[in-house]
């Protein structure tokens, strides 16, 4: 949804300027209802300066007019000309006080999807490549307080994106048995079981080591 710049000045602006409902001031900046409330009765914003949408045109005064007169019309966010530039993808910001998670959060990856590419486990956890080496081959440098977590439960990523790394990476494993490509992911260790041995009293070897019939 486009957001006029500045959202929240925008609605301290729209507030005390205009007769506009609380509805039609959110829907238009991207808020909450309680928050554009809360600007009115002064508890939110009380040092925010006021943006005016119909200075930079984004908004023009025909359209306010118009749903001042009708609370059920909604405003209409004008486009710029030369529209900005989506942007790119790069490293996901994490907070200051999460940053220490991060080498739990990989740990976990590491261990329960191991179909996880480096440059997955990068992009969820907001990483770096070397960190991920790291952890893998326990050389990181405080691996011995490292404890695996879900890196959802830490607030890293969203349950969703890692379910959509989990996909890509299991179709593309798929895709690499089906070509007879030899897989990424680690061989699980074998496991072995005894033989069971079962006895009975009439095939006992005899004296000579032969079984009786």
């Amino acid at each position: 949804m486009n957001q006029p710049l500045m959202p929240m000045a925008t609605a301290v602006w729209l507030v005390d300027n205009t007769a506009l409902t609380f509805t039609q001031i959110a829907e238009f900046c991207g808020l909450h209802e309680l928050e554009i409330q809360g600007i009115a009765d002064g508890t939110i914003g009380m040092n925010i300066v006021g943006q005016d949408p119909t200075a930079n045109e984004q908004l023009t005064w025909d359209d306010i007019n118009k749903c001042q007169e009708d609370p059920k019309a909604r405003l209409t966010l004008l486009k710029d000309a030369v529209e900005a530039l989506p942007r790119t993808k790069g490293p996901r910001y994490t907070p200051v006080s999460k940053r220490q998670d991060k080498p739990d959060a990989i740990a976990w990856l590491v261990r329960n999807h191991p179909e996880l590419s480096d440059l997955q486990i990068s992009r969820l956890v907001g990483t770096t490549k070397p960190t991920i080496m790291a952890i893998r081959d326990k050389s990181h440098w405080n691996s011995q307080n490292i404890r695996p977590q879900d890196p959802v439960g830490l607030g890293l990523c969203k349950q969703y994106e890692l379910d959509e790394a989990v996909q890509l990476a299991a179709e593309r494993e798929a895709k690499k048995r089906a070509k007879g490509e030899v897989s990424d992911i680690p061989a699980a260790e074998p496991t072995y079981e005894a033989p069971v041995v079962v006895e009975d009293e009439n095939s006992l070897p005899d004296n000579d080591g032969n079984l009786q019939e």
